[in-house]
């Protein structure tokens, strides 16, 4: 029976990489890609990294310690339709595949080298040409007999050519020379604890007793030895996993007080939040919104509904109520959010509510997505 192999593909600087693909002026050039309003970088090139840009620098600090690098505007949209392009190669190649986050699947490859007649080394490399030759991002894939091994793996491939295995024979001195810190689920606190018993490295970790482990840190702990030990724990799912709140925020172009202005940008997020609820076949029956003021100070207020729902309309309604509890004239707002709670797929039809004027309900909505889908966001504005 052939051992157990995760692959973890992990796209390089993807922000980065997105805007690299799109404008190829911008290749072995330090990019950063900057939040909402341009506020500070969230992603980097590697060429960026090198200079000495800092993930979280606020944007006029970098602009002014690092003129020669390009800074852009980050576009969501974008790279999520590079991201989908991704996963869906890489569901070609496995018949497992979980979608980690954005940028990140984990792949379970076992038995797959008799498929391909190649070595899981040789699997990681063809990955890692297929996404870029097809898409036009770089990836790095770590492939090793658990998802925590794994993830030290493509760690260890993104300082190398960009693919890297751990078989069970390397594990030993794969972790002595990996740092606590350095293991996935390991945080800096976690470290600091462990570094006062004397254990300062992954393989110094897998030595404790188990009684010990559990003691210090509990039932994951002992999970965390076990996968490192090459012992899978944790296994790949496909399965989607929903969400137990969808949120949507935004600061604005300018500071106002402007009602409207912060109404409409509410009935935005809400428009959004509902078309994500439509997308996971979600209801929501809590509608919360939140105001920030000029001075970061937030305000925050929530109604909930007799029944849940995923019609915009009677969102609208829930915020306009909800906005008129909170919102003070005198007060200057930098930004505004909405917060969907107590997400359900079960929904019960309002006795106020016919079959047939649902059915009208969920055919508009139905008909919103794809005209926006076609002509793109806010083609269609609802008037109140």
């Amino acid at each position: 029976m052939d051992s157990k192999a995760i692959a973890l593909v992990d796209c390089d600087s993807f922000f980065a990489s997105c805007e690299q693909f799109r404008n190829p002026c911008l290749l072995n050039k330090p990019v950063c890609v900057l939040s909402n309003n341009d506020g500070c970088v969230v992603a980097r090139s590697k060429e960026a990294k090198m200079l000495g840009i800092k993930m979280g620098m606020p944007a006029f600090q970098a602009k002014k310690l690092f003129p020669q690098a390009h800074y852009i505007s980050g576009d969501l949209k974008f790279y999520g339709e590079i991201s989908a392009r991704v996963m869906n190669i890489l569901m070609e190649i496995s018949p497992l595949i979980e979608i980690y986050s954005i940028d990140e699947a984990f792949l379970d490859l076992t038995g797959l080298r008799k498929l391909y007649r190649r070595s899981y080394l040789e699997i990681a490399a063809f990955i890692r040409q297929d996404v870029k030759n097809k898409v036009g991002v770089p990836v790095s894939v770590g492939v090793s007999l658990t998802k925590t091994l794994a993830k030290l793996a493509t760690e260890r491939a993104k300082k190398q050519d960009g693919f890297y295995t751990i078989e069970f024979r390397d594990i030993n001195n794969e972790l002595k020379m990996t740092e606590l810190i350095d293991i996935w689920g390991i945080g800096i606190n976690t470290a600091a604890l462990l570094n006062k018993f004397g254990i300062y490295t992954a393989y110094d970790f897998i030595g404790q007793n188990e009684s010990w482990i559990k003691k210090i840190l509990g039932k994951k702990g002992l999970e965390l030895k076990l996968e490192l030990l090459g012992e899978s724990v944790y296994p790949i799912s496909d399965e989607q996993v929903m969400p137990k709140s969808i949120q949507k925020t935004c600061s604005f172009q300018s500071f106002t007080s402007d009602a409207q202005y912060i109404k409409n940008s509410l009935h935005y997020h809400a428009h959004r939040a509902c078309k994500k609820l439509r997308k996971l076949g979600l209801k929501a029956q809590t509608v919360g919104i939140m105001l920030r003021t000029k001075d970061f100070r937030v305000f925050y207020a929530k109604h909930v509904l007799i029944n849940p729902t995923d019609w915009e309309f009677e969102i609208f309604e829930a915020v306009n109520e909800v906005f008129e509890k909170i919102y003070c004239l005198d007060t200057i707002y930098r930004s505004s959010g909405i917060i969907f709670e107590n997400l359900t797929k079960i929904s019960q039809l309002s006795l106020f509510n016919s079959v047939e004027n649902q059915a009208k309900q969920c055919s508009l909505m139905k008909t919103w997505d794809k005209l926006e889908a076609k002509y793109g966001r806010n083609i269609i504005q609802a008037g109140f």
